[in-house]
Order: structure tokens, then C-alpha cells, then sequence
């Protein structure tokens, strides 16, 4: 028998016959230690590599990451300065380099999100035009802010599929969430309110160049060579290492459709709470002022060691605290298949970057929660045992868009290595063994204070519902 004590929530680590495991996971984990990954790391036990596919992918055009328009730039712009830098421990912290593995770099080639979208616009075809902005706003934001800008219409997804490389808005599309979407983002006053969520970031329009800033973590900046090289100014911004400045994207309300089919667009609170990441951490011990007080910087891009000389030309002083561009998450799962397929999704990242990222992915996840056998005890032939499980992230574990899920697998073996008792095991497929939800996706796996049954299987996942209380799939 398995009780658990605390209903907490768990991740990705081992202990004894305990199990717990994140699996297709991509809102991120707690901790902020960054190790020097094994080069090839081997997947956990827990982990259970995508099948191989079909083949039947679109291919998809490389885009051009030097581009250059009135308000943004590609990140090789940055990167020609940003990269081949290094620690006092001489690891490389290279800007670009960590950034292109992460799903941040590769939130409009990541197919998932792609099928999702298609799936939300061809059931509700007379909302393309919502959907195409809602879903852009933080998967492709310079080119839903350029267009808009601009006085134009743009569409990520349109009757021909995916924006083709000859829009215009093509490169700024595939850069993702890149360097000169986050360093203009600028602090007026709302962030981290509800007018300052759901994709309502603010970036300044100007007509010189010369005048759009790049914020950074740095209350001295020398700007003279970067203005000059790249047409954009360093200047001081302390938004940029809060919280707030990813609530922006982290907490995401989505509108919805009513009983009678129409679209909820009066109250923006009452709109679906797709994601809550950033409130969840509001309302946590590691809040500003809190008792274990981090911000998401600190677990997500955790600081180098030592000095670093942050670019490669135009002189500057060594800085200390540097924050690496990791983006430490949850989501290696997406990341093995973006490295998989590269070709066919036009991903130009060496795969050794992926192989780092996803293996420095993986060690941060084991931070995430402790989990502690609390009592054991055997009478007769009854075995009952007590765990604890605490999350140890700043906001609930799994968080973030609804797919995640994060499992207990408990395992009793007897003295011949024989299993006697197992709950949670996970098939090829990825599927686990009772989990009511992989047999039939119009349900949903209870949640145990007591587990007594090989098919009861302790399950940590958002469950989207109709206002009938029905499971759906659908955000809308």
C-alpha cells in the first residue's frame, strides 16, 4: 500500500523504489544549480525518447537570423559580439549559444505548439484572426509587434499552413523569443499587473535607430561601440531581473467561447487561465519578501562563476553575476525532437547544443522536488508505506500550459529482484500503465490520499473543462 501524506507535487528524481518523473514537460522546475552536463548524457530511466515518425514532416525554410527592420534584429546581430565568451571556471557562457537550444529560441518551429494552433483555428474557423494574434503575441512577438507597427495584418498560421520564408515578417517570425524582443521590453509601470500580462508587453517606437535601448542587468553600461556596430543602446534596466518581466508571456489568459458559441471578451479576468506561472510564484515562499525569496532568473538563467568579459569586441569591464541564457526548463522531450528533425523543421543549432541543453535540462529537473520515505512498516503480508513529496520550484509542479504531467512510480521488489507491486510504469509509448486518461482522453486519473491497486497511479496534471464539466483538449 502507498499513502501519501502531503498531496505535493513531484519531479524527475530517485530514491530507493521511488520514482518520480516529468514527462513532455516545459514550464521549468526550481533549484538553479547549472553543472557541466555529460557531452553525451544517457536519459533517466524516466525518460522515453519520441518515437521515430514518419518521415511526413513539411520540410521548412532556415531563416536568416542577421536580419534587420525599423524595430528589431536578428540575433546574430548580437551574438557576433555575445558568444565564445567564458567563466573564471572557463565555461562557456556564450550568449547565442545557450539561447538557440532553448525553447525560447524555438517557439515557433516547436511542431507541437504548431499543431495545436492549427487544430484551434480549423475548429473554429471564423476565430482565425484572434487565434493568429493570441498565439503570436509570445510565440513569434517581433513579428506580431513589427506588423503591428506597421499598420499591418499578420498571420502566423493562414490557409497555406505556416508563414512561408517569403513573408515579409518570415525572419522575424522564426527568431522566436530572441534577444531584441526582451532586452527593448520596457518597464511602464504594468508589468505584473493584469494589464501587463497576456502578451502585453511594451516596446517604445522610435524613429532613430540610435535611440532603441537594450536593457540589461548593468547599472553602467559603455554603449559607444554597440550603437555604433548594431544601432542599439545599453542602458540600465532593473525590470529586466524580476519576475514581472516574465509574467509578460508566463501568465496567459486566454479568451474563450460561451455556452451559445460566442466569443468572452468584457472581463479579462473571467478569461481561461491557460497559464499561471508568474501568480503562482506570487502567491509562493518565493515571492519578493518571501521566506526562500527567487526570482525566476535566479532558477532559470543562474548565475556564471566568477568574472565574465561579456562581449568579444568594443572593451567593457568584467562583470560578476552575469545571468547565462539557459533558460533551464522542463521540456527536453521537445528538445530531442527539435534536434531529431532539424532538417525538416530548418533548425540550423548544432545538435551538441541541444545535447547540452537538454542534459543540463535534465539536472535541473532532479531539483525540483524532495521526496522522502516518511515510515515503512510490515504486518503479516501488508506492506504500507509513508512518502513525502515537496515541491521545491516557486510555483505549482507541473505549471504552464496545460500538457504536462508529472507521476509517481512506485516499484516493491522482492529478494529474488522479483516486482511484486508496481503503480506508475510507463510503456513505450510514453503512456502509463492505469492512468485512466491514456485509455480514454475523456477522462482523467484521481487524484490518492491511499493507493492500493497496481491500475491507481498517482498523477499531477492540469485537466482542462467545459463549463459542463466535461474533459476537452481544446483551449477555446
Amino acid at each position: 500500500m502507498y499513502k501519501n501524506n502531503n498531496n505535493l507535487a513531484t519531479l524527475c528524481l530517485l530514491l530507493g523504489i521511488l520514482l518520480l518523473t516529468a514527462a513532455c514537460s516545459g514550464g521549468g522546475g526550481g533549484g538553479g544549480s547549472d553543472p557541466d552536463p555529460d557531452p553525451n548524457p544517457e536519459p533517466p530511466c524516466c525518460v522515453v525518447e519520441p518515437p521515430t515518425g514518419t518521415g511526413a514532416l513539411p520540410d521548412r525554410a532556415e531563416h536568416d537570423n542577421a536580419f534587420e527592420s525599423a524595430h528589431y534584429a536578428g540575433s546574430a546581430e548580437c551574438t557576433v559580439c555575445h558568444d565564445h565568451i567564458s567563466d573564471e571556471a572557463d565555461n562557456d557562457v556564450s550568449i547565442g549559444r545557450d539561447w538557440s537550444a532553448s525553447m525560447m529560441a524555438n517557439s515557433t518551429r516547436d511542431p507541437y505548439w504548431i499543431a495545436k494552433v492549427a487544430s484551434e483555428i480549423n475548429k473554429h474557423p471564423h476565430l482565425k484572426d484572434v487565434l493568429n494574434d493570441t498565439c503570436s503575441t509570445c510565440h513569434a512577438p517581433m513579428a506580431n509587434d513589427e506588423a503591428k507597427k506597421s499598420g499591418k495584418t499578420f498571420e502566423i498560421l493562414g490557409e497555406n499552413g505556416l508563414i512561408s520564408a517569403s513573408n515579409e515578417y518570415f525572419n522575424h517570425t522564426m527568431e522566436g523569443v530572441s534577444c531584441t524582443f526582451c532586452h527593448q521590453m520596457a518597464d511602464n509601470g504594468l508589468m505584473g499587473t493584469i494589464d501587463g500580462v497576456s502578451g502585453k508587453f511594451f516596446v517604445e517606437q522610435y524613429e532613430n535607430e540610435d535611440d532603441r535601448p537594450a536593457y540589461g542587468q548593468y547599472a553602467d553600461p559603455n554603449g559607444a561601440y554597440m550603437v555604433a556596430v548594431s544601432n542599439f543602446n545599453p542602458q540600465y534596466g532593473s525590470h529586466i531581473s524580476t519576475s514581472e518581466s516574465c509574467a509578460v508571456c508566463h501568465d496567459l489568459r486566454t479568451p474563450s467561447l460561451d455556452e451559445e458559441g460566442q466569443l468572452i471578451t468584457d472581463v479579462e479576468e473571467d478569461f481561461f487561465p491557460e497559464q499561471m506561472v508568474y501568480s503562482e510564484w506570487l502567491h509562493s515562499d518565493y515571492a519578493t519578501g518571501g521566506t526562500k525569496e527567487k526570482t525566476c532568473q535566479n532558477c532559470h538563467m543562474p548565475k556564471a562563476e566568477g568574472e565574465v568579459l561579456l562581449a568579444t569586441e568594443g572593451g567593457g569591464d568584467p562583470r560578476t553575476g552575469f545571468s547565462k541564457h539557459t533558460f533551464l526548463g522542463a521540456n527536453t522531450v521537445m528538445q530531442t525532437i527539435l534536434k531529431n528533425y532539424r532538417e525538416e523543421l530548418g533548425i540550423s543549432v548544432e545538435p551538441e547544443l541541444f545535447d547540452r541543453s537538454i542534459a543540463l535540462n535534465r539536472e535541473f529537473l532532479r531539483t525540483a522536488a524532495d521526496l522522502q520515505i516518511v515510515a515503512t512498516s510490515l504486518e503479516g503480508n501488508k506492506l504500507t508505506t509513508s512518502i513525502q513529496i515537496t515541491n521545491q520550484t516557486g510555483h505549482k509542479l507541473p505549471s504552464g500550459y496545460p500538457s504536462r504531467r508529472v507521476f509517481v512510480h512506485f516499484v516493491v521488489t522482492n529478494a529474488q529482484s522479483e516486482v511484486v507491486f508496481e503503480s506508475g510504469k510507463v510503456n513505450s509509448d510514453g503512456s502509463i500503465v492505469g492512468v485512466a486518461t491514456d485509455k480514454d482522453t475523456s477522462q482523467y486519473e484521481s487524484h490518492y490520499n491511499v493507493i492500493t491497486a497496481a491500475d491507481q497511479v498517482q498523477v499531477y496534471e492540469a485537466i482542462m473543462g467545459t463549463s459542463d464539466g466535461d474533459v476537452t483538449h481544446t483551449l477555446l
